[in-house]
């Protein structure tokens, strides 16, 4: 999606794009649900409804880019500064995040040191891509402590291979047409 978005731009992209993550915590919900239409669903089941729930927010985003053109940036920017909505996303993604350190404190705060320091110490383009420094060097980390035998908290592995060594070399994900119920796409 990110690719497309850059060919449509012809590379003329902001410094900040939306993430993919930011409806993470919608997933969670609707695969979470179980009443209504949901009761006795699998989550396979279930996903088709929160990708319509993902239309109908793009649909809802180009509304909204529409009305920003219409009112202007600076007058929405009033109302939705920087520190609000980073907030609001990061407190929507922070039981996501909590969850997956769960997995391995040690390597987490790694990945949350490397962060910080890149960002606050870094320079020139050391300081634009602290996110992605800290995911390189905690995997390089977690590649060594696998070598060396070291285990989670939980016993398993720190890196696991046998899926990407039972994949095909090749291969594309299943095709799912979406599907809309009122609930998911409040969710979402």
């Amino acid at each position: 999606g990110t690719l497309f978005f850059h060919v449509c731009a012809r590379l003329k992209v902001p410094a900040f794009l939306g993430s993919s993550f930011a409806f993470l915590g919608g997933f969670a919900t609707v695969a979470n649900l179980d009443t209504g239409i949901f009761a006795g669903m699998t989550y396979g089941e279930k996903l088709p409804y929160a990708c319509g729930g993902i239309v109908v927010a793009g649909l809802l985003y180009l509304l909204l880019a529409l009305v920003i053109k219409l009112v202007g940036i600076k007058r929405v920017m009033r109302f939705l500064p920087p520190v609000v909505t980073g907030h609001l996303l990061g407190l929507s993604l922070a039981p996501s995040a909590v969850n997956n350190a769960s997995t391995n404190w040690f390597l987490a705060l790694i990945a949350l040191a490397v962060i910080v320091i890149f960002n606050i110490w870094g320079k020139g383009m050391w300081k634009i891509i602290p996110i992605l420094l800290g995911v390189i060097i905690s995997y390089a980390v977690a590649l060594f402590m696998n070598a060396l035998g070291f285990t989670n908290a939980d016993g398993s592995a720190i890196l696991d291979f046998s899926g990407v060594a039972s994949s095909s070399f090749i291969g594309l994900p299943p095709f799912l047409l979406c599907k809309f119920d009122v609930t998911a796409i409040l969710v979402m």
